[in-house]
């Protein structure tokens, strides 16, 4: 059910069956060119292909030229209210906007920011939120999935008024449940683009929790375009739990997934410490591979057999396979046994780059 229509966000192709773009906003503020810069490198190096940031004034919007001249993945403006910050932020080099076209001061302030996304070649999103739904909606509604996906059809109009189709939705709530069915009815009823995240989800802990639920939902479906995951934390937190999601919902393999037992009484290594550590030196590895760490040798090559290496732990030693082949069997302390494996998971990883 993924979108049939396409925008482009500068070179990063959204919808129409592109792979799903990972997106984070900074929380820096936009007038300090250094800090938001260099946020947004350390979120390229981290994986996040298209960065929002916010523009509440003409500073922070004049600053998005200095910004766009420094960094290497297109950058979406954040605007509310003025259409003049929307129209400034496309002059200075934004490649998309995030608007609400019924918070911008009527129809001919929309055909303004319209003139200016199709002058300069960006697309428009409609950013629908669950509690900042309109009042006449809210009353014939509430704040439901129903009133949401009217909210953005009565904003999509507004563009399609002007002339205006490069355009793409996001229906987010704070709600796991309601962002899921928002997103579900707004796919069976338009083909733009949906980016999709549950908003305000929480700390880290938590928040990550609802993104998977709601987002696997969603991606399971079929239904999603680009994502962002909202935590109250570090963005770098954004893009991990980001890429995770979609490596879990097998939609993407662009790097090593850990699959690990939960261990049980026939245990006899400290699985915990070695599944962390070889989860964390395989955080580098760019390969697309499986490495299984698994409690025993009762069960640890059969379950791990999809793997394409793998380790099962005995007293002092472990067992190493590869696709649920056995390799040799090594003897010898925890930090021994990771070193010894770590070496067959390189050794692995040689072979897919051959």
């Amino acid at each position: 059910m993924a979108s049939k229509r396409s925008i482009m966000v500068g070179n990063v192709k959204v919808g129409g069956g592109a792979p799903i773009s990972i997106q984070s906003m900074c929380n820096t503020p936009t007038d300090d060119v250094e800090k938001t810069v260099a946020q947004i490198l350390a979120l390229e190096q981290e994986g996040c292909e298209i960065i929002r940031v916010a523009v509440p004034d003409m500073k922070a919007a004049e600053a998005l030229r200095s910004i766009v001249d420094q960094i290497h993945i297109p950058l979406v403006a954040d605007i509310h209210f003025d259409w003049r910050l929307a129209v400034r932020a496309a002059e200075c080099g934004a490649s998309k906007l995030r608007v609400n076209p019924g918070n911008i001061g009527g129809q001919q302030n929309v055909r303004r920011v319209v003139d200016a996304a199709r002058a300069h070649g960006i697309p428009i999103r409609v950013g629908v939120n669950a509690g900042s739904l309109e009042k006449e909606l809210l009353e014939k509604y509430g704040p439901t999935p129903e009133a949401m996906v009217q909210s953005a059809l009565t904003h999509l109009k507004m563009l399609e008024d002007c002339g205006f189709y490069d355009a793409a939705v996001s229906l987010k709530a704070s709600t796991v449940k309601t962002t899921v069915d928002a997103n579900r009815l707004m796919a069976k009823t338009s083909d733009v683009p949906l980016h999709i995240g549950v908003t305000e989800a929480g700390t880290k802990n938590m928040g990550i929790l609802k993104s998977a639920v709601g987002l696997g939902a969603l991606l399971m479906d079929g239904v999603g375009d680009t994502l962002r995951v909202s935590l109250t934390d570090d963005p770098i937190e954004e893009i991990r739990a980001a890429k995770n999601i979609l490596r879990a919902a097998g939609i993407r393999r662009d790097g090593v997934e850990v699959v690990s037992c939960p261990t049980c009484g026939r245990t006899k290594i400290n699985l915990t410490a070695i599944a962390q550590e070889v989860e964390r030196r395989v955080a580098s590895i760019d390969v697309p591979m499986t490495v299984a760490v698994m409690g025993c040798v009762v069960n640890g090559p059969g379950e791990g057999k999809h793997a394409d290496v793998g380790m099962a732990g005995g007293v002092d030693s472990a067992v190493f396979f590869r696709h649920g082949e056995i390799l040799r069997t090594f003897h010898g302390s925890t930090e021994e046994i990771i070193e010894e494996f770590m070496t067959e998971v390189h050794k692995t990883a040689d072979e897919f780059r051959d």
